[in-house]
């Protein structure tokens, strides 16, 4: 652990839809610790909601390239401050990243997705950052600021 992280914990699960829910309540469980408002509560469950999902349904699910199923590993470490969560699939990765992370676009031709995923994790989430690759998967980054106690 470095200097002044508090305290970290790190989970891989399957790539199938439930698995969304298990990310969010094993990162609320991992967060008591810090003393979080529910407001910081939601955004940051809210934020991992939509980084699992994209590693599912586009990481692995993505209909016209066969990526199958694979694992999705979530890392999450608590500093004095803040939260880091990053969020990694081996899926078929991202062509175009800041296309990707423009809101509305969505790379699923059905209609089904609103594209709004990176921009929500925007908006929840102090810091974003996004590395991908085709055929190389997925890592998703963020930091919540957390208030002081």
């Amino acid at each position: 652990m470095s200097e002044n992280m508090k305290n970290s914990m790190s989970v891989s699960f399957d790539s199938r839809s439930g698995n969304e829910a298990l990310a969010r309540m094993v990162a609320s469980a991992f967060l008591v610790q810090a003393d979080p408002t529910l407001e910081e509560l939601e955004d940051i469950k809210t934020a991992i909601s939509e980084a699992v999902t994209n590693s599912i349904i586009h990481g692995y699910g993505v209909k016209d390239q066969e990526c199958g199923q694979g694992q999705v590993l979530m890392e999450l470490a608590l500093y004095e401050d803040c939260v880091t969560i990053r969020i990694r699939d081996e899926g078929c990765g991202i062509e175009d990243v800041p296309k990707a992370m423009e809101a509305f676009y969505s790379g699923d031709a059905s209609g089904e997705r609103s594209g709004m995923g990176f921009t929500l994790m925007q908006a929840f989430m102090s810091e974003l950052r996004v590395a991908s690759a085709p055929g190389e998967g997925t890592t998703v980054w963020m930091k919540k600021m957390l208030s002081e106690r």
